[in-house]
């Protein structure tokens, strides 16, 4: 069992930052991303950013690596004042980012993907497969990953790949490393794993952004904690000073009556006279699904719980029909929905948020308005067209309700 991470004592707040951000604004047409946004990172430290989603906190990373240019305020590194017109100039710098949407090259092999853009050559200048590979192997035992790095990164898990990422940005030895909801992906083992790595980073001096919406993750390993709400800064201290409750508050902008309840959940068993809504029997598929058998009575929320490659996201997408299964079957208020088909499983009234939002989510070069509307295709179009207003009136509808 890994050891747990040692809670960690926050670096002198008289000590210089390594890296600042002072009042940065950011615009994007008529939407305030940023709006005298300040934070400054200390030598050593784990500061935490934090906010609800369009808090802001993507935008801040981008500016503060080279991806966005600010429209007001400055960059500071290590004393002076500096400009990034470009990522590349942030990781020459020293700055490096993990983002939560894996940032490699899938194809490659992982080895390739650890060593891109700083190959090890021989003496005619040709890259040294064999000290590549060697190299790759030290990296990921040096925090206890073991995986043949000669492999191709898109066959490892998203668990994996995330590691890899983050193997390939400690490599480089930064002085500033932000991490984007590192441990999206992660089982518990790959978390601890990953803790250590960051407790072997501080003690090196590293200073580390950290993004994230658990707040056990934030109150164990974090020094301070910035928090973003719409774009504007409503706090920055030492973690020390709050607790989950208030941070949570600081998060939302409002009191929170009943911090150990959400509304309209009551965390209840569902009734046993309770209809049963959804019923999958058996669902079965060589190397994933075993005889798995998911009941779902209405109004109940049921968690699918595992390790990683234990099946849950397999289940999740049989019951959708995108995971064809050699035997099972599905129902949807006592009729059957075929399986294999995520058409029927979408008229049966079954959605699916998959694993790899990304990837299987949605479609990146379509807008906002038509992936929230691309389920729904056939019942907006006439005549083959489709109906623009229709699909606007349900866009901005979600975009209210969900803020």
């Amino acid at each position: 069992m890994t050891a747990p991470v040692e809670p960690l004592t926050t670096p002198e707040t008289s000590t210089p930052p390594v890296m600042e951000a002072r009042d940065i604004s950011k615009r994007f047409g008529g939407v305030v991303a940023l709006d005298g946004v300040s934070i400054a990172l200390r030598p050593g430290e784990v500061h935490a950013l934090v906010g609800e989603n369009g808090a802001g906190k993507s935008t801040l990373i981008k500016v503060m690596t080279g991806v966005y240019q600010p429209d007001a305020g400055e960059l500071r590194f290590e004393g002076g004042p500096i400009h990034f017109s470009r990522p590349r100039d942030a990781q020459l710098a020293g700055i490096s980012t993990i983002y939560q949407e894996i940032n490699l090259v899938p194809q490659l092999s992982v080895a390739r993907n650890l060593f891109l853009g700083h190959e090890p050559t021989n003496r005619l200048g040709f890259v040294d497969f064999d000290r590549m590979r060697a190299g790759a192997i030290t990296m990921m035992d040096r925090y206890g990953v073991h995986v043949d790095v000669r492999r191709p990164l898109q066959e490892l898990g998203l668990g994996a790949q995330q590691t890899v990422a983050i193997a390939r940005a400690v490599s480089e030895r930064h002085r500033v490393l932000i991490m984007d909801e590192p441990t999206s992906s992660l089982e518990p083992g790959e978390v601890e794993r990953l803790f250590s790595a960051i407790g072997l980073l501080r003690g090196e001096g590293v200073s580390l952004i950290y993004v994230s919406h658990r707040m056990d993750e934030i109150f164990r390993i974090c020094d301070a904690v910035t928090v973003l709400r719409d774009g504007h800064l409503v706090h920055s201290g030492p973690v020390s000073e709050l607790t989950r409750v208030s941070l949570i508050e600081l998060m939302l902008g409002r009191d929170i009556a009943e911090p150990s309840r959400i509304t309209g959940f009551t965390g209840e068993a569902a009734k046993a006279d309770a209809q049963v809504l959804l019923d999958a029997r058996g669902l079965t598929r060589r190397h994933l699904l075993d005889g798995v058998d998911v009941t779902v009575h209405r109004g109940e929320v049921v968690g699918l719980a595992g390790l990683l490659g234990s099946g849950r996201s397999s289940t999740a997408k049989a019951i959708y029909g995108a995971q064809p299964v050699d035997a099972g079957c599905v129902s949807i208020d006592g009729g059957a929905v075929p399986t294999g088909s995520v058409r029927a499983a979408i008229d049966a009234g079954i959605a699916l948020i998959p694993e790899d939002r990304k990837a299987e989510g949605i479609v990146p070069g379509l807008s906002v308005r038509d992936n929230i509307t691309l389920g729904i295709v056939p019942t907006l179009a006439r005549f083959g067209m489709l109906a623009g207003p229709a699909q606007d009136r349900i866009a901005d509808d979600f975009i209210e309700r969900l803020r």
